[in-house]
């Protein structure tokens, strides 16, 4: 029990440990605990969401359930939590802050997903969990985080952005759902050349976020 405990909760922290120290600037602890624990707490109505779909026989058709069941409705769901509870709060006050606090809402989300996934299915299942489902949720919530400091800190095209944050990680969760439901058998051959992508792209975006900090502070020096 201890073991599959362990296991299910070791991917999200380690994660979580990387973004956060990749920060220039660390962030209140407590927020961060907030918003992972807010991420946690959304399994619950999605779940319940995602099981009245099933009921009425509204995810037979793969594109549908890839993109707007499970993609739209999980991101949708983290967009609101971070436009409530981060957008406009006085911690947010650098771009890659929004990463810190979109990746740490993703991490809640992912790490009872993982929980309740593994104490199901067994701990035979940890490292490939780790390495797609729990990781594709932080690298989704680097996109979502990303635009979300550009909203913030830009001067232009706030709500832009601010839309951007919500459409770019909806369309990569989808892509990534879409991948696993239309090549079950075979899934490996699409899903890591897209990881490896998603991790570039995240990795840019993280250093482009810090760089703009270190721009800041220098036409404030």
């Amino acid at each position: 029990m201890v073991a599959l405990f362990s296991a299910s909760i070791a991917p999200a922290f380690t994660l979580m440990a990387f973004f956060y120290l990749k920060d220039r600037f660390t962030e209140p602890l407590s927020l961060m605990g907030k918003t992972f624990l807010f991420g946690a707490l959304l399994v619950f109505p999605i779940m319940f969401i995602q099981y009245a779909f099933s009921a009425e026989n509204l995810n037979e058709n793969i594109f549908i359930q890839s993109f707007f069941i499970s993609g739209l409705l999980e991101e949708f769901f983290k967009w609101f939590v971070f436009m409530y509870i981060i957008f406009h709060h006085t911690d947010f006050d650098a771009h890659y802050d929004g990463i810190v606090y979109a990746v740490s809402i993703s991490l809640g989300f992912a790490t009872i997903e993982n929980i309740l996934y593994l104490f199901t299915n067994g701990i035979e299942y940890a490292f490939s969990r780790a390495l797609f489902p729990v990781s594709s949720h932080a690298l989704f919530g680097v996109m979502m985080g990303y635009h979300f400091g550009k909203a913030k800190m830009g001067t232009t095209h706030k709500n832009r952005h601010i839309i951007l944050a919500l459409f770019v990680p909806f369309l990569l969760h989808g892509t990534y759902n879409y991948m696993l439901n239309i090549i079950a058998s075979d899934w490996l051959i699409l899903l890591i050349p897209f990881m490896i992508g998603l991790w570039f792209m995240a990795l840019r975006r993280m250093k482009t976020a810090n760089q703009y900090v270190i721009h800041k502070k220098k036409m404030q020096a």
